[in-house]
């Protein structure tokens, strides 16, 4: 039975220090994806001090819980449990999982997040959710409208709510556009054409859906040129074109220029 015993709390000791790493790797893990942009991709920058205090709290609570253990190891010895070191263990909080899985399943995580790069949203994403030139009324609008002073210097989520309280395309007429995104072709629409579209985050990537605007091509010349899911910046004017049966608000692009994909590819 002593030896048994001995077995079993040597068993939540190692089960204690993997909490501990699972800990300290979450930690590292947010604060990492801070570091390098990262948290761009996954969340909205107004939830990033949260998120950066998550990381710290993570970091210093792993780091009080080892030196702890280390001071309980280094007292009594690698083979020995005292019997502060067994109230601390028996009094561990409740795991969801079987004793330990619940720390090895964090810690994979956290681990397959490092090695991971996390993947913007693309075309393939923006069609399966629906492209569209509007903010749905289901839709929460996470930033307070306001009509930028010339329509050139809009962006396009700016456009989109200006659309938002005054559909009618040709209230925009022959108005300037430069607007950056990253190109769709949408099913039925011809190669005269191409959609410049963006993510609208409100909270997280679960959450972000995507909008853009149409643009019309000069005659003679194919989209190919601008291979789907490149990142443009397209200069011009606002026509009001039909397309697939309903009158558009369509840029009519007088340069288009590639650019890099941003750091922060969405918009709010």
């Amino acid at each position: 039975m002593k030896v048994e015993k001995s077995l079993f709390y040597l068993l939540k000791r190692y089960e204690a220090w993997l909490d501990v790493t699972a800990i300290l790797a979450w930690g590292f893990l947010l604060i990492n994806y801070w570091l390098t942009g990262k948290l761009y991709i996954l969340i909205h920058p107004r939830y990033f001090g949260l998120t950066v205090g998550a990381g710290i709290s993570l970091l210093i609570l792993g780091g009080c819980k080892i030196w702890e253990l280390w001071n309980i190891s280094k007292n009594h010895g690698l083979s020995k449990i005292s019997k502060q070191e067994v109230s601390i263990i028996e009094n561990q909080h409740i795991n969801l999982f079987p004793p330990g899985w619940s720390s090895t399943l964090l810690l994979i995580s956290a681990l397959l997040a490092l090695t991971i790069t996390p993947q913007v949203f693309a075309s393939q994403t923006a069609l399966q959710r629906g492209l569209t030139e509007s903010l749905p009324v289901t839709r929460s609008q996470p930033q307070e409208f306001r009509t930028a002073t010339k329509p050139e210097d809009r962006s396009l989520i700016e456009w989109i709510r200006t659309l938002n309280v005054y559909p009618e395309p040709d209230a925009y007429n022959g108005q300037k556009v430069e607007v950056t995104g990253f190109v769709i072709y949408p099913r039925g629409l011809s190669e005269q054409y191409f959609w410049i579209s963006r993510f609208i985050l409100t909270c997280c990537a679960a959450d972000a859906y995507p909008v853009g605007l149409p643009v019309k091509l000069p005659e003679g010349r194919s989209r190919s040129k601008y291979p789907q899911d490149s990142w443009l910046k397209v200069k011009g004017k606002m026509i009001t074109d039909e397309l697939s049966g309903q009158r558009k608000l369509t840029i009519l692009p007088t340069e288009i220029e590639s650019i890099p994909k941003p750091k922060n590819p969405y918009d709010y």
